[in-house]
């Protein structure tokens, strides 16, 4: 399923994207069903689990029913917000977790390349998320050295703590695109990563949930991300130096993921503060993230006000 959340005539719903391209609300065609509701929203929807699904499922087979036409809209007439457009806590994001983009990143800070042993967890906060199609204010009084970067978001389903690598793909319920928009001057300014990967609208993330059940093998994924047309990144995800049972693994020692938990699981090279000279962002500039099965999430860059 393509799950998404949206505003219709300024209500906010979710729903999924119908094979015809069309959005159902599934809260309000569960209830002109006579169904129970599949959760308030799409975090509530994700801890549903098996139960959640099912009913969509059946909504969507059902989907050429009159009694559930209110419920259905052409995709032009809604506004797809993020999948998830405000997150119960942080989003967990993976550092440094392509090998050439480590490489890169060395090489452009004229550094010995050393490989990371470990996971390098960040995270941003929820005031970060934005949906397709918005856009990321550049404000130089805060900085004017803003960087891109494509990357898999893996949504868990499944909550736990402690979850061994062997079981970890058993807590994914989906994955999304993210853009994990960068201050590089903050970043390196603060020597740590929080304050320039958490600036307000500085992940967008969607356009949809792509459920696990439709990426049958997901280190084939290709990730790719253009600026203005130009091809800056393109990857698959297989790259990865840690994959996504190993992040789960190590996130959840100690810690428990929750359901509608977001992790963002690194780019890949070719970002901007890396090529010679540098490709960094500026007003005007357009970035349009894809991954394969996941459709396309498109970021603009504008002066702030």
């Amino acid at each position: 399923m393509k799950l998404v959340s949206f505003t219709r005539g300024g209500i906010a719903s979710y729903g999924l994207i119908l094979r015809d391209g069309r959005i159902m609300d599934l809260p309000q065609a569960a209830s002109l069903a006579g169904l129970a509701s599949p959760g308030a929203n799409m975090i509530a929807f994700v801890a549903g689990g098996d139960a959640s699904a099912q009913t969509a499922r059946r909504l969507e087979d059902d989907a050429g029913n009159a009694k559930l036409a209110p419920a259905i809209s052409a995709a032009s007439s809604v506004k797809l917000t993020a999948p998830i457009p405000r997150p119960a806590k942080n989003v967990f994001c993976i550092g440094r977790n392509y090998k050439e983009h480590v490489a890169e990143g060395y090489r452009a800070r004229g550094q010995e390349i050393k490989l990371p042993e470990a996971p390098q967890i960040f995270s941003k906060p929820p005031t970060a998320v934005i949906g397709p199609g918005d856009e990321f204010r550049i404000d130089p009084a805060v900085s004017s050295v803003i960087d891109y970067e494509v990357e898999l978001g893996v949504i868990i389903g499944q909550g736990g703590a402690n979850i061994p690598a062997a079981k970890a793909m058993d807590h994914v319920y989906g994955y999304t695109i993210i853009n994990d928009v960068t201050a590089r001057d903050l970043q390196r300014k603060h020597d740590q990563w929080f304050k320039g990967k958490g600036l307000d609208r500085s992940c967008p993330m969607g356009p949809y949930i792509l459920t696990k059940d439709e990426v049958p093998n997901v280190g084939e994924l290709e990730l790719t991300l253009t600026v203005n047309g130009e091809q800056r990144q393109k990857s698959t995800v297989n790259m990865m130096i840690f994959d996504i049972p190993a992040i789960i693994q190590n996130l959840s020692s100690g810690m428990t993921l929750e359901a509608g938990d977001v992790i963002a699981t690194g780019t890949p090279s070719g970002v901007g503060f890396a090529m010679n000279p540098p490709g960094l962002l500026k007003a005007g500039d357009v970035t349009v993230c894809k991954i394969t099965k996941l459709g396309e999430l498109t970021t603009k860059f504008v002066a702030a006000k």
